[in-house]
């Protein structure tokens, strides 16, 4: 709706709105089926393929089983809430401005930075699994060679714009969406006995196999689950590229619910059926020998002997897509805080691709430097990048939660109606009432076995690192600049909201099978 359409004059202090800067500067060059594809992919990397083997070894098969789903529970109703208001506002920098505009401007410069550095150490740990994957097939070779050319290759790619991206992106997700898809079916005919002889039940969850670890083991696991689901809000970061976001990002939202369910759920349960948690071979998943991967394992067991070689070869692809989809977000993120004057302006300079190029700069040579890390220990380097990007992320988590509460509570404080959103959360508020305080409770509980087992100083730390990185980051701006809340009365929602760029609202749209298919190729 338009600012004429609603009197304010009711409303006080409604002429102080704190106007957001604008950042509509980036080509609208992802369709349709680039936006599908990548919702579809975006969920699916390095955390389920690499990291799934730890969390079986870690929290057996009903501690990886409900670490995911409450993992998976609780990313689909922040997602739901971040496709609200990027469905409202359609700019690239997200949840990141949404921190500035409907909080605090010091939230927004804190929870960017977090957001971009996370991004950065997965691109370097997903560097260095592409790395350790061709040392399966090339062993002689040094891992960092594969490193650098991955990351030359990633660049390339990124330095040509969305459209490119959004291609290169949509074959990469379509791999691996036909690769879980095909694991799921040969597994559960192996775990039924239908191939492989073995008829497996549920014997790997009986007689206590099923918690061998108890609660510590599940909360250990749960930072593993969490680390998976790291992206999924790349189709918010994605908004202001989507030639359509108003029709694009909904249709996402509303389909991530079945994808946790069939792609994480039910990957997770039938490597718990066919593998047990104390297999020898898990031991050195994940990290040392992605040939010896749970996903792996069980297509050994279905009789497939090329089971290594076509599973390493999907995660290389998973590696490159999430490394790629890094860089794609990490340079929106800082082009989103100097179009707010919280970072350098040059980084708002975008190339006649549409690329934030000082900001992919900046986010290169970062993840240069902590890709070198890996030459010290790869093992300690996937360990301490996947609990440090896994604290980051569940913070992020929190904030774009807290964030849609502000959002709504002043929306309707100014007299909007909620009619006029494009999208509405599903089960709101209930859902991210319950999601907050998982989300919440397990950043708190993370590093329970570190302090009442036995306390260990490093693991202690290795937990709770992301914690007092994020704090600083926050309360030094806030103390330099002495921001303060935001007033609801003073939020603002006019500026490039969906109306003002505009596009339509399609809530009310009722879509045909037919129709949707073809979306799918357009």
């Amino acid at each position: 709706m338009q600012e004429s359409e609603i009197d304010h004059s009711h409303i006080p202090g409604k002429g102080n709105i704190q106007l957001a800067g604008k950042q509509d500067n980036l080509k609208r060059s992802l369709r349709t089926r680039h936006m599908a594809m990548i919702a579809l992919g975006g969920t699916i990397g390095t955390g389920l393929f690499v990291g799934s083997g730890l969390s079986l070894s870690g929290g057996g098969p009903g501690g990886a089983l409900v670490a995911y789903s409450v993992a998976g529970f609780a990313s689909f109703f922040v997602m739901s809430a971040l496709a609200e208001m990027g469905t409202f506002i359609p700019v690239a920098g997200s949840f990141n401005s949404f921190a500035g505009r409907f909080v605090d401007p010091s939230l927004s410069f804190a929870v960017s930075y977090n957001y971009a550095y996370q991004g950065l150490i997965s691109c370097a740990n997903d560097l260095v699994a592409a790395g350790i994957i061709m040392q399966y097939w090339l062993p002689k070779i040094n891992p960092i060679i594969w490193s650098a050319i991955s990351f030359v290759l990633i660049v390339l790619i990124n330095s040509f714009g969305s459209r490119v991206y959004g291609e290169v992106e949509f074959w990469f997700a379509f791999i691996k969406v036909v690769a879980i898809i095909a694991f799921i079916i040969v597994g559960f005919l192996t775990a039924t006995g239908i191939i492989g002889g073995i008829n497996y039940g549920v014997t790997n969850f009986k007689d206590g196999k099923a918690f061998p670890k108890g609660m510590g083991g599940l909360l250990k696991v749960y930072i593993y689950a969490n680390y998976a689901f790291g992206g999924i809000e790349i189709i918010g970061m994605t908004a202001g590229e989507s030639k359509t976001p108003t029709k694009d990002i909904p249709k996402a939202s509303r389909t991530l619910f079945w994808r946790i369910i069939l792609f994480y759920i039910l990957t997770i349960l039938i490597i718990g059926l066919v593998v047990p948690y104390d297999n020898t071979n898990l031991l050195q998943s994940g990290v040392k020998s992605v040939s010896a991967s749970p996903l792996v394992l069980v297509l050994k067991a279905a009789g497939i002997k090329a089971a290594p070689d076509l599973m390493n070869a999907v995660i290389l692809t998973s590696v490159l897509s999430a490394g790629n989809t890094v860089l794609f977000t990490g340079p929106r993120s800082l082009y989103s805080l100097a179009c707010s004057g919280k970072g350098w302006s040059k980084w708002k300079i975008v190339s006649s691709k549409g690329t934030p190029i000082y900001a992919l700069g900046t986010c290169l040579v970062v993840v240069v430097g902590f890709t070198c890390l890996s030459l010290f220990s790869n093992s300690e380097v996937y360990d301490w990048f996947a609990s440090v990007s896994s604290v980051s992320n569940i913070i992020n988590f929190l904030i774009m939660l807290f964030t849609q509460w502000r959002f709504r509570r002043g929306y309707s404080k100014q007299g909007y109606m909620d009619k006029d959103l494009p999208f509405i959360s599903i089960f709101y508020p209930y859902g991210q009432y319950m999601a907050f305080f998982l989300l919440f409770f397990f950043l708190i509980a993370s590093g329970y076995t570190t302090i009442f087992d036995t306390f260990k100083p490093v693991a202690f730390v290795k937990s709770y690192i992301g914690i007092p990185i994020f704090l600083i980051m926050w309360l030094s701006y806030k103390y330099a600049k002495g921001s303060k809340l935001i007033p609801y009365e003073e939020l603002d929602f006019e500026t490039e909201n969906y109306i003002s760029l505009g596009f339509e609202n399609y809530r009310h749209e009722n879509t045909s099978t037919k129709e949707v298919i073809k979306s799918l190729f357009s």
